[in-house]
């Protein structure tokens, strides 16, 4: 591989799970404003739900999510009393105008809770909400934490999807990440989920983690494929000690440089689709009956805070600590603090303490870069379609820094922009570009997240 394309891999660009990018959001957005983006929800306006469990038993040194390690549960339960509260109010706001077609439960850990603890969220979600026929419930389940009480909470609650981590099944790499989990120990649980009536599976994999090799990675990717996963994300480890003090932990010596990332990802990804999988977006990948490769070859895909979705919604209301709600208006996060948090939803309170209201060029830019997130290509026909002046003088920015800039990042075919399949791998320091150069003066680009 070529030096440059190794160091373009390198770069640090944003993730681009919502524009504009967290870095923009501010105080300017708060509770009060959040209120009225509640309220302003219409009846027939279908919603997503994601709640953020910020508690780990124990922490993987890899990790840069919102958690902290306990080894007790009373603050657990704690913590569970403002989720609850939090729940109340919001769904005292939208006041059953919204139906939830999805509901995600993040962290942290989410399956740490016990068994009776998980029951109950679900119980309360559902009668504080109304959930449409089918409605998909996904989980992101740590393996060390499962036994068949929590197994069967999980079936109770409607889980529909299971995510596992995986990262990597060498013991050398685990140990190094503080993540020591056996091949043996994912099989297990990916059979007990299965077991009881979970349609579909998905796997997180890393590359670019301490002591991996094209050889570990390999490896890794073969015992994950015996398991028949539904889904696949493959995502490359980022190193940000400045961000997450507990990756201190990891010597920097210990990894692998750009190149080597470089060859790690490409590797797992052809081993991947020689499986019969199809290639979605720029990390995942599913089985091709699957509703995400059904959508990527719709045309309709989408890319959120969880990553990339089928999901048509238009609203995501993020519950707990730290957590992104998405609304028409704009975006808002909650106050990352746990203690801060259950202190501002006690007695009817919400958490909401920063966000950004969108702009009618941030909702043209966000087309665009999500689009070239997902199809690695937009049409200009539909740009203008969608919205009118306003798209007709973003295109004009967007033709020249595509077509006629110093890095030609673009290719034009018919009526579409398409990202050239050389360059698909660096389609974030693309989206970076254009986010760097619509709009001299007032660009919203910025670092990564």
């Amino acid at each position: 591989m070529r030096l440059e394309l190794a160091a373009r891999l390198a770069e640090n660009v944003p993730r681009y799970t919502s524009y504009p990018t967290a870095p923009h959001f501010h105080t300017g957005i708060d509770a009060a404003i959040c209120r009225g983006w509640l309220q302003a929800l219409n009846d027939g306006d279908e919603i997503s739900l994601y709640l953020h469990i910020p508690y780990c038993d124990k922490l993987c040194w890899f990790c840069a999510c919102h958690t902290k390690q306990t080894r007790h549960y009373e603050p657990v339960t704690t913590y569970l009393r403002s989720l609850h509260a939090e729940i109340a109010t919001v769904s005292s706001l939208v006041a059953g105008k919204g139906r939830v077609r999805a509901v995600h439960f993040g962290g942290g850990s989410p399956t740490m809770l016990k068994p009776e603890d998980i029951v109950a969220l679900g119980t309360v979600l559902r009668n504080s909400f109304t959930f449409l026929p089918g409605a998909k419930i996904s989980v992101e389940i740590e393996p060390n934490d499962m036994d068949d009480a929590r197994l069967d909470a999980l079936a109770e609650i409607g889980m529909t999807r299971a995510s596992l981590g995986v990262q990597d099944f060498d013991p050398k790499v685990q140990k190094a990440i503080n993540r020591e989990q056996s091949f043996l120990q994912t099989k297990t649980v990916v059979d007990g989920v299965r077991s009881r009536g979970v349609e579909s599976v998905n796997l997180d994999l890393l590359y670019g983690l301490p002591h991996q090799t094209r050889e570990s990675v390999a490896s890794t990717v073969a015992q994950a494929l015996t398991l028949e996963p539904d889904r696949i994300a493959l995502f490359g480890y980022a190193h940000v000690p400045w961000f997450k003090k507990h990756q201190t932990m990891i010597d920097e010596a210990w990894l692998p440089g750009p190149e080597e990332r470089f060859a790690q990802s490409q590797l797992a990804a052809r081993a991947i689709v020689d499986q019969g999988y199809e290639a979605i977006g720029l990390d995942h990948f599913a089985k091709p009956g699957d509703g995400l490769a059904l959508a990527a070859r719709a045309g309709t895909l989408h890319r959120n805070f969880q990553g990339y979705t089928e999901d048509r919604y238009e609203t995501l209301i993020g519950l707990g600590p730290s957590s992104i709600s998405q609304f028409r208006q704009g975006y808002a996060q909650n106050m990352p603090s746990t203690a801060e948090y259950g202190r501002m939803v006690a007695e009817g309170g919400l958490a909401a303490v920063r966000g950004i209201a969108l702009s009618e060029d941030d909702r043209v830019r966000g087309w665009i870069i999500e689009r070239l997130m997902c199809d690695f290509a937009f049409s200009a026909i539909e740009l203008v379609e969608r919205f009118g002046e306003a798209g007709q003088r973003l295109l004009l920015k967007a033709s020249s820094t595509a077509l006629h800039g110093p890095a030609r990042l673009l290719e034009l075919d018919g009526d579409r922009f398409v990202v050239p399949a050389e360059s698909r791998p660096f389609v974030r320091s693309i989206a970076a570009k254009f986010d760097k150069y619509f709009e001299s003066g007032t660009a919203r680009h910025s670092a990564a997240v």
